[in-house]
């Protein structure tokens, strides 16, 4: 099943992740450049390295120029998580361009790259959920109330899972049909953010 592949690939680059643990260390991708399981592994390993990066800015001893250069280092790394939503939708387009829709196919609320986003950082919080319920620093009043969130969190991955693979399914079968839009985000554009157009005059 695709998700089960997803999962199992998102677990694996949380796993090299963290024998280091390190926001700066290099990628080391061991899927075929160009394959989907290559894309999937650089998105869960860009939303593994933003997720700690979120961490380290909300230290409340952070120094104030390196807090800056962190928040626009999480805005470069939105860009780039939008672009790799974006090249496994362009993948799974390319995939799907020889189904036809039936006449009565309908458009699906999201693409289903934008549920593969969500579904990679739902591993990541699964992750480090499982991890709050091994803390010895902490009561056990700390680890139950993490367990029953680790509880949930399992059961939605079993969830979105399910509904991805119908998506697919309906896509692959032409009850559903693919639409993608560019994010077309603003604020990192020269061209589009008042501030640094405003900036040029």
């Amino acid at each position: 099943m695709f998700t089960e592949n997803a999962n199992r690939i998102f677990n694996r680059a949380i796993d090299d992740y963290h024998r280091f643990d390190d926001v700066d260390h290099p990628v080391e991708n061991p899927f075929d450049e160009g394959s989907l399981d290559h894309l999937l592994y650089m998105k869960n390993w860009v939303d593994t390295v933003q997720w700690h990066l979120e961490d380290i800015i909300r230290d409340p001893q952070i120094d104030p120029v390196e807090a800056l250069a962190i928040k626009r280092r999480i805005d470069k790394s939105n860009q780039v998580r939008t672009d790799m939503v974006e090249y496994i939708d362009s993948y799974l387009l390319d995939k799907y361009k020889a189904v036809v829709p039936q006449s009565d196919a309908r458009l699906n609320t999201e693409t289903p790259a934008w549920a593969i986003d969500r579904l990679s950082i739902l591993a990541l919080k699964i992750y480090h959920m499982r991890q709050e319920t091994q803390r010895s620093d902490v009561d056990e009043a700390h680890r139950d109330a993490c367990r029953k969130k680790l509880d949930v969190l399992l059961s939605q991955q079993v969830d979105l899972s399910r509904a991805i693979e119908e998506l697919i399914e309906d896509i692959e079968a032409g009850r559903k049909y693919m639409k993608t839009y560019k994010q077309m985000k603003m604020y990192n554009d020269p061209a589009l953010n008042p501030v640094l157009y405003g900036a040029k005059k």
